[in-house]
């Protein structure tokens, strides 16, 4: 799979439409500074195939792996990206830490599921994911910030919490016109989700600013502003 030209400086690799395998679209920002990476790629074979598309396309090595928040999907292939510094939200670090403690492997896994059935479809999702444990380790952000920080290419990472993670965090690429929402407007994860949870719309609304003209979610195909509008007045 190739990369995707969005707008200016952005590029898309895109998630996989079906749901069950729980991949995401990982954006790249390329600047000849080095690109920045928007999520890591949901395990390590993942991230393999974003470098060789990154590569294939001529783009500029990755300096900075930004987070938009701790979820598996997001951050299981960092160890695949060496060299990088990751930035993300202070909340995130003890969330990693406690998730890199925990022994991960296939039976874990199965474990797991038996003991809570509803974490089915996300454990079922990892065990698809990786094929193999050697090397693979879950890494915490080495750079944290607190409300927003600005990266050296004048990337902007803030964080806007949120009922799906309390670290959720939105990029902004504001001379190419696009705003990276990572899941941050989407309901809990399904293990964690109750009956009446839905999508934060009032957050998406809040999030629609007139100088970004792209609107990229993580599980969903980008919209333009005026899409985004229609969307959310429905």
């Amino acid at each position: 799979m190739a990369l995707r030209h969005l707008a200016g400086r952005v590029w898309l690799f895109p998630g996989d439409p079906d749901p069950s395998a729980v991949r995401p679209t990982v954006a790249v920002v390329a600047d000849d500074r080095g690109s920045v990476i928007v999520d890591a790629g949901q395990s390590p074979a993942h991230a393999r195939e974003v470098r060789a598309a990154l590569a294939a396309a001529g783009l500029p090595e990755p300096r900075w792996l930004v987070y938009t928040h701790h979820h598996w999907d997001h951050v299981w292939g960092a160890c695949a990206w060496p060299g990088v510094e990751i930035v993300g939200h202070e909340s995130a670090v003890g969330l990693l830490r406690a998730e890199a403690a925990r022994p991960w492997s296939h039976d874990y896994l199965d474990e797991q599921v038996r003991a809570n059935p509803r974490l089915g479809p996300s454990f079922q999702a990892r065990a698809r994911a990786v094929d193999s444990w050697d090397g693979f380790a879950i890494l915490p952000p080495t750079r944290t910030f607190t409300d927003e920080v600005t990266l050296p290419t004048g990337v902007r990472v803030r964080h806007v919490g949120g009922r799906h993670a309390p670290d959720s965090s939105v990029v902004l690429v504001a001379d190419s016109g696009v705003m990276l929402l990572g899941d941050c407007w989407y309901p809990p994860p399904l293990h964690l989700r109750g009956p009446d949870d839905g999508p934060d719309l009032a957050m998406a609304r809040g999030l629609l600013e007139h100088g970004h003209q792209w609107y990229v979610s993580s599980h969903s195909d980008p919209l333009t502003l005026a899409e985004a509008d229609a969307a959310l007045a429905g």
